[in-house]
Protein backbone atom coordinates (compact mmCIF):
# COMPACT_ATOMS: atom_id res chain seq x y z
CA UNK A 1 0.00 0.00 0.00
CA UNK A 2 2.69 2.65 0.76
CA UNK A 3 3.94 2.80 -2.88
CA UNK A 4 0.33 3.11 -4.09
CA UNK A 5 -0.45 5.88 -1.62
CA UNK A 6 2.79 7.61 -2.55
CA UNK A 7 1.81 7.53 -6.21
CA UNK A 8 -1.64 8.94 -5.38
CA UNK A 9 -0.05 11.81 -3.45
CA UNK A 10 2.57 12.51 -6.13
CA UNK A 11 0.35 12.18 -9.19
CA UNK A 12 -3.29 12.60 -8.12
CA UNK A 13 -4.29 13.83 -11.57
CA UNK A 14 -3.17 10.59 -13.18
CA UNK A 15 -5.22 8.53 -10.72
CA UNK A 16 -8.23 10.83 -11.11
CA UNK A 17 -8.05 10.67 -14.91
CA UNK A 18 -7.76 6.86 -14.88
CA UNK A 19 -10.65 6.53 -12.41
CA UNK A 20 -12.92 8.71 -14.52
CA UNK A 21 -12.08 6.80 -17.68
CA UNK A 22 -12.84 3.61 -15.80
CA UNK A 23 -16.14 5.11 -14.75
CA UNK A 24 -17.14 5.56 -18.38
CA UNK A 25 -16.98 1.77 -18.76
CA UNK A 26 -18.53 0.93 -15.40
CA UNK A 27 -21.50 3.32 -15.35
CA UNK A 28 -23.62 1.39 -17.89
CA UNK A 29 -23.47 -1.71 -15.65
CA UNK A 30 -24.52 0.27 -12.57
CA UNK A 31 -27.77 1.65 -13.96
CA UNK A 32 -31.10 -0.06 -13.77
CA UNK A 33 -30.88 -2.07 -10.52
CA UNK A 34 -30.61 -1.42 -6.79
CA UNK A 35 -27.10 -2.79 -6.24
CA UNK A 36 -25.86 -0.76 -9.17
CA UNK A 37 -27.27 2.42 -7.62
CA UNK A 38 -25.41 1.70 -4.39
CA UNK A 39 -22.18 1.02 -6.28
CA UNK A 40 -22.69 4.20 -8.27
CA UNK A 41 -22.85 6.20 -5.04
CA UNK A 42 -19.80 4.48 -3.56
CA UNK A 43 -17.84 5.06 -6.76
CA UNK A 44 -18.92 8.71 -6.69
CA UNK A 45 -17.56 9.08 -3.17
CA UNK A 46 -14.21 7.71 -4.31
CA UNK A 47 -14.10 10.17 -7.20
CA UNK A 48 -14.91 13.03 -4.82
CA UNK A 49 -11.93 12.06 -2.69
CA UNK A 50 -9.65 12.07 -5.72
CA UNK A 51 -10.99 15.48 -6.78
CA UNK A 52 -10.16 16.91 -3.35
CA UNK A 53 -6.65 15.44 -3.58
CA UNK A 54 -6.19 16.96 -7.03
CA UNK A 55 -7.23 20.38 -5.72
CA UNK A 56 -4.89 19.99 -2.76
CA UNK A 57 -2.03 19.26 -5.16
CA UNK A 58 -2.86 22.42 -7.14
CA UNK A 59 -2.74 26.10 -6.11
CA UNK A 60 -6.48 25.92 -5.34
CA UNK A 61 -8.00 26.27 -1.87
CA UNK A 62 -8.50 22.82 -0.37
CA UNK A 63 -11.12 24.02 2.11
CA UNK A 64 -13.40 25.11 -0.75
CA UNK A 65 -13.34 21.62 -2.26
CA UNK A 66 -13.92 20.02 1.15
CA UNK A 67 -16.82 22.39 1.82
CA UNK A 68 -18.53 21.17 -1.35
CA UNK A 69 -17.43 17.54 -1.17
CA UNK A 70 -18.49 16.89 2.45
CA UNK A 71 -22.28 17.37 2.06
CA UNK A 72 -22.20 15.68 -1.35
CA UNK A 73 -20.50 12.67 0.28
CA UNK A 74 -23.19 12.51 2.96
CA UNK A 75 -25.92 12.53 0.32
CA UNK A 76 -24.13 9.80 -1.67
CA UNK A 77 -23.81 7.68 1.47
CA UNK A 78 -27.55 8.00 2.06
CA UNK A 79 -28.17 7.03 -1.57
CA UNK A 80 -25.90 4.01 -1.19
CA UNK A 81 -27.71 2.92 1.97
CA UNK A 82 -31.22 3.44 0.58
CA UNK A 83 -30.35 2.42 -3.01
CA UNK A 84 -32.49 5.30 -4.20
CA UNK A 85 -31.92 8.10 -6.72
CA UNK A 86 -34.20 10.54 -4.91
CA UNK A 87 -31.27 12.61 -3.62
CA UNK A 88 -29.32 12.55 -6.89
CA UNK A 89 -30.37 16.08 -7.97
CA UNK A 90 -29.20 17.50 -4.63
CA UNK A 91 -25.84 15.74 -4.67
CA UNK A 92 -25.42 16.74 -8.32
CA UNK A 93 -26.06 20.38 -7.42
CA UNK A 94 -23.09 20.18 -5.04
CA UNK A 95 -20.83 18.10 -7.26
CA UNK A 96 -21.18 20.36 -10.30
CA UNK A 97 -19.56 23.45 -8.69
CA UNK A 98 -16.93 21.21 -7.07
CA UNK A 99 -15.92 19.78 -10.43
CA UNK A 100 -15.92 23.21 -12.06
CA UNK A 101 -13.74 24.56 -9.25
CA UNK A 102 -11.35 21.60 -9.50
CA UNK A 103 -11.07 22.07 -13.28
CA UNK A 104 -10.26 25.75 -12.79
CA UNK A 105 -7.54 24.98 -10.25
CA UNK A 106 -5.98 22.39 -12.55
CA UNK A 107 -5.92 24.89 -15.41
CA UNK A 108 -4.11 27.37 -13.16
CA UNK A 109 -1.80 24.53 -12.06
CA UNK A 110 -0.87 23.81 -15.69
CA UNK A 111 -0.30 27.47 -16.60
CA UNK A 112 1.55 28.73 -13.53
CA UNK A 113 5.06 27.96 -14.86
CA UNK A 114 6.91 27.14 -18.06
CA UNK A 115 7.80 23.57 -17.12
CA UNK A 116 5.63 20.63 -18.15
CA UNK A 117 5.73 17.73 -15.70
CA UNK A 118 4.21 14.30 -16.18
CA UNK A 119 1.48 15.09 -13.67
CA UNK A 120 0.62 18.23 -15.63
CA UNK A 121 0.19 16.12 -18.75
CA UNK A 122 -2.31 13.94 -16.90
CA UNK A 123 -3.93 17.14 -15.63
CA UNK A 124 -4.75 18.01 -19.25
CA UNK A 125 -6.95 14.92 -19.50
CA UNK A 126 -8.27 15.18 -15.94
CA UNK A 127 -9.36 18.77 -16.52
CA UNK A 128 -11.29 17.79 -19.62
CA UNK A 129 -13.09 14.93 -17.87
CA UNK A 130 -13.80 17.14 -14.83
CA UNK A 131 -15.53 19.70 -17.03
CA UNK A 132 -17.50 16.95 -18.79
CA UNK A 133 -18.62 15.53 -15.43
CA UNK A 134 -19.45 19.02 -14.13
CA UNK A 135 -21.78 19.77 -17.03
CA UNK A 136 -23.37 16.31 -16.75
CA UNK A 137 -24.16 17.03 -13.09
CA UNK A 138 -25.48 20.42 -14.16
CA UNK A 139 -27.75 18.72 -16.70
CA UNK A 140 -28.99 16.37 -13.97
CA UNK A 141 -29.89 19.34 -11.79
CA UNK A 142 -31.59 21.16 -14.67
CA UNK A 143 -33.61 18.07 -15.51
CA UNK A 144 -34.87 17.82 -11.92
CA UNK A 145 -35.91 21.50 -11.87
CA UNK A 146 -37.39 21.57 -15.36
CA UNK A 147 -38.57 18.07 -16.32
CA UNK A 148 -38.48 17.41 -20.02
CA UNK A 149 -35.42 19.62 -20.59
CA UNK A 150 -33.75 16.81 -22.57
CA UNK A 151 -35.10 14.27 -25.00
CA UNK A 152 -33.64 11.32 -26.88
CA UNK A 153 -34.38 8.98 -29.75
CA UNK A 154 -35.26 6.15 -27.34
CA UNK A 155 -38.20 6.80 -24.97
CA UNK A 156 -38.14 10.55 -25.63
CA UNK A 157 -40.49 11.56 -22.79
CA UNK A 158 -38.62 9.74 -20.00
CA UNK A 159 -36.06 11.45 -17.76
CA UNK A 160 -32.58 10.99 -19.15
CA UNK A 161 -30.23 8.68 -17.27
CA UNK A 162 -26.80 9.66 -15.94
CA UNK A 163 -25.02 7.84 -18.78
CA UNK A 164 -27.14 9.65 -21.36
CA UNK A 165 -26.44 13.06 -19.84
CA UNK A 166 -22.73 12.27 -19.54
CA UNK A 167 -22.75 11.16 -23.17
CA UNK A 168 -24.41 14.45 -24.13
CA UNK A 169 -21.77 16.35 -22.15
CA UNK A 170 -18.83 14.59 -23.82
CA UNK A 171 -20.22 14.96 -27.33
CA UNK A 172 -20.93 18.63 -26.68
CA UNK A 173 -17.56 19.38 -25.09
CA UNK A 174 -15.68 17.67 -27.92
CA UNK A 175 -17.90 19.33 -30.56
CA UNK A 176 -18.47 15.98 -32.28
CA UNK A 177 -22.24 16.47 -32.33
CA UNK A 178 -22.99 12.75 -32.42
CA UNK A 179 -25.35 12.62 -29.44
CA UNK A 180 -28.90 11.37 -29.84
CA UNK A 181 -29.69 13.15 -26.54
CA UNK A 182 -30.60 16.77 -27.17
CA UNK A 183 -31.79 19.75 -25.09
CA UNK A 184 -35.28 20.97 -25.92
CA UNK A 185 -36.03 23.60 -23.29
CA UNK A 186 -34.47 27.09 -23.60
CA UNK A 187 -32.33 27.08 -20.46
CA UNK A 188 -30.99 23.60 -21.17
CA UNK A 189 -30.01 24.74 -24.65
CA UNK A 190 -28.27 27.80 -23.20
CA UNK A 191 -26.14 25.65 -20.89
CA UNK A 192 -25.26 23.31 -23.76
CA UNK A 193 -24.12 26.31 -25.82
CA UNK A 194 -21.92 27.46 -22.94
CA UNK A 195 -20.34 23.99 -22.82
CA UNK A 196 -19.67 24.15 -26.55
CA UNK A 197 -17.82 27.44 -26.07
CA UNK A 198 -15.94 25.98 -23.12
CA UNK A 199 -14.74 23.02 -25.17
CA UNK A 200 -13.46 25.25 -27.97
CA UNK A 201 -11.78 27.61 -25.49
CA UNK A 202 -10.02 24.73 -23.74
CA UNK A 203 -8.57 23.38 -26.98
CA UNK A 204 -7.51 26.89 -28.02
CA UNK A 205 -5.81 27.38 -24.65
CA UNK A 206 -3.84 24.15 -25.00
CA UNK A 207 -2.74 24.96 -28.55
CA UNK A 208 -1.66 28.49 -27.61
CA UNK A 209 0.28 27.16 -24.61
CA UNK A 210 2.12 24.61 -26.75
CA UNK A 211 2.97 27.30 -29.29
CA UNK A 212 4.15 29.63 -26.53
CA UNK A 213 6.36 26.97 -24.94
CA UNK A 214 7.84 26.12 -28.35
CA UNK A 215 8.68 29.78 -29.05
CA UNK A 216 10.23 30.19 -25.58
CA UNK A 217 12.35 27.07 -26.04
CA UNK A 218 13.65 28.29 -29.39
CA UNK A 219 14.51 31.67 -27.91
CA UNK A 220 16.33 30.00 -25.04
CA UNK A 221 18.33 27.82 -27.40
CA UNK A 222 19.22 30.55 -29.92
CA UNK A 223 21.97 32.28 -27.84
CA UNK A 224 23.81 28.98 -27.50
CA UNK A 225 23.91 28.60 -31.23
Amino acid sequence: MPPVLRRVRQEPNAILFAAQLGGLLLYPFMEGHDIGRALFSVFGIGILGLVVLAVRHSPGLTWVSVLLAAPATVLLLIQAATRSDALLPYSSALEAPLYFYAAGTLIFYMLRDHEVTRDELFAVGATFTLVAWAFAYTFTTIQSIWPGSFTAAVDPHAPRSWVELLFLSFTTLTSTGLSDVIPVRPFARSVVMIEELGGLAYVAMLVSRLVGLTVMRKRAESPER
